[in-house]
C-alpha cells in the first residue's frame, strides 16, 4: 500500500479525531439534555404532589371552619354568650391557617374577615359583617341583639359559599409560596400590633394559625426543597422553631393568654422572630427551579 505523505496523514487523524470528539459531545449533551429533563420531571411530579396535599390540607381546614361556624352561630342565635366567646378564636384558627385559599376569593374574604378599621378607610363602614362585627358585639358591646344575629345568619352564608367555592380552585406552587409569606405578613403587621383583634385581644390564636399555615406549605415543600438547598432548609426550620417556642410562653391550656399579657419586648422579640423567619422563607421559591 501507497505511504501517504505524513501531513495528509496527520490531517487524517486530526479530522477522525475531530469526528469521534464531535460524536462524544452530541452523546455528551444528550446525556445532559435527557438528565436535566429527567430532572426536570421529577421536580414537577413532586411539586404537583405538594400542590394536592395542600389542598387537601386547606379543604380540611375550611371544612372544620365551616363546621366551627354553624356552633359558634348556633350559641350566638342562643343567646349563649359564653358558649360563643370560648368558639370565636378557636373557630378563627381555621381559617387564618387557610387564608392563601380564602383570600382568592375577593368578594368572600372581606365580608368574613374584615376589620372595622378596614372598612372604614374605604367609607364601607355601613356594610360591615363578619366575625369582626360579631366579635365587636361579644367583647365591646357585651350583648347579643336581633343585629347580632342576623350578622351571624350572615357570616354563615358567607362561610358556606367559600367552603362551596373552594373547590374550583387550582392550587398551583406559586400561590402557596406567595402564601407563605403573606402568612407572615399577616403575622408582622395586624398581628403584632394587635388590631386585628382589637375587642377580644385573642391575637395569640390568630398569630399561632399563620405560623402553622406557614409551616405547612415548608413541610410540603420540605423534600425538594433539601434536594435544592439543605442549608436554607435548616434555616427556615430553625427560624419557625424560634417563633413556635416564644409563641408556647403564652399557652394557657388549650388555648393562649390574652394578648395584653404579652409586654412590648416580648412583642418586639416575637416580631423580630418573624422577620428573622420571613427572609429565608421568602427563598423557598428555589424549589421550582
Amino acid at each position: 500500500m501507497k505511504k501517504l505523505p505524513t501531513i495528509l496523514l496527520a490531517s487524517s487523524l486530526l479530522l477522525a479525531a475531530c469526528g469521534t470528539n464531535d460524536h462524544n459531545d452530541d452523546s455528551s449533551n444528550k446525556d445532559s439534555s435527557s438528565q436535566n429533563s429527567s430532572s426536570k420531571s421529577e421536580n414537577n411530579k413532586a411539586l404537583d404532589k405538594a400542590t394536592k396535599e395542600y389542598k387537601k390540607y386547606t379543604d380540611n381546614q375550611l371544612d372544620k371552619f365551616l363546621d366551627g361556624t354553624e356552633q359558634f352561630v348556633s350559641a350566638v342565635k342562643d343567646n349563649n354568650m359564653e358558649k360563643a366567646k370560648e368558639l370565636y378564636p378557636k373557630v378563627r384558627m381555621y381559617y387564618e391557617r387557610s387564608e392563601p385559599v380564602a383570600e382568592a376569593f375577593g368578594d368572600l374574604d372581606p365580608k368574613i374577615d374584615a376589620r372595622l378599621a378596614d372598612m372604614k378607610e374605604e367609607n364601607k363602614a355601613d356594610k360591615w359583617t363578619g366575625y369582626h362585627k360579631i366579635e365587636k358585639s361579644l367583647y365591646q358591646d357585651n350583648k347579643i341583639d336581633e343585629t347580632t344575629k342576623k350578622d351571624a345568619d350572615q357570616l354563615l352564608k358567607d362561610a358556606k359559599e367559600l367552603d362551596a367555592k373552594v373547590d374550583t380552585l387550582d392550587i398551583t406552587p406559586k400561590l402557596m409560596l406567595q402564601g407563605s409569606v403573606d402568612l407572615l405578613n399577616e403575622v408582622s403587621t395586624s398581628k403584632i400590633t394587635g388590631e386585628e383583634e382589637i375587642y377580644s385581644h385573642t391575637d395569640l390564636y390568630d398569630f399561632k394559625a399563620n405560623i402553622e399555615g406557614a409551616q405547612k406549605i415548608y413541610e410540603l415543600f420540605k423534600p425538594e426543597l433539601e434536594k435544592k438547598d439543605k442549608n436554607l432548609s435548616k434555616d427556615i426550620q430553625k427560624n419557625f422553631d424560634k417563633v413556635n417556642s416564644l409563641l408556647d410562653k403564652y399557652k394557657d391550656g388549650d388555648g393562649y393568654k390574652d394578648y395584653s399579657a404579652v409586654t412590648k419586648e416580648d412583642r418586639k422579640a416575637l416580631s423580630d422572630a418573624v422577620n428573622s423567619l420571613g427572609e429565608p422563607l421568602s427563598k423557598m421559591a428555589v424549589v421550582k427551579e
